[in-house]
């Protein structure tokens, strides 16, 4: 998946026991195999975190 994507999705969130970023979306074995299997031109599960931007798709 596009790295830069993940960097503004609203799914990333930091874990402690990790000491890194992770994506925090509850998904089974074979829904990440297609996710990392390129089965997808952008991530299905991508969440903008630019609240003007999900008001402004709401308004119309």
């Amino acid at each position: 998946m596009n790295g830069n994507q993940c960097d503004t999705c609203n799914n990333l969130v930091w874990d402690d026991d990790e000491e890194a970023y992770v994506c925090d979306v509850d998904m089974d074995e074979d829904d990440m195999a297609r996710l990392y299997g390129g089965h997808y031109s952008s991530c299905p599960y991508y969440q903008s975190d630019n609240e003007y931007e999900v008001v402004k798709h709401q308004a119309f």
